[in-house]
């Protein structure tokens, strides 16, 4: 399972986010997607914590928190779905 971070400011990095989570268990791994043509953070992140009951101490803990002047959404990342990739010209 993996956990699902949102509304984050684009300021955040992934060490800002291992020292939160980091509190609620060991992490196996943070994913903090970015915008490919400018760089930037895309305001959201994935966090994949050792056991499950981890990741949702975290959600509990940490879903509508304030934090960096936003309130955060934290859940349960929902599987990926394969969408069609159009070629953008």
């Amino acid at each position: 399972m993996s956990v699902y971070v949102g509304n984050l400011s684009y300021e955040v990095t992934s060490e800002d986010l291992s020292d939160v989570f980091s509190e609620y268990g060991t992490i196996k791994r943070i994913h903090v997607p970015t915008d490919r043509e400018t760089g930037r953070m895309r305001g959201f992140a994935f966090v994949e914590m050792e056991q499950e009951s981890e990741e949702a101490a975290a959600i509990e803990a940490l879903d509508g928190a304030e934090w960096m002047d936003r309130v955060i959404r934290v859940n349960p990342a929902k599987p990926r779905t394969d969408k069609p990739r159009y070629n953008r010209r």
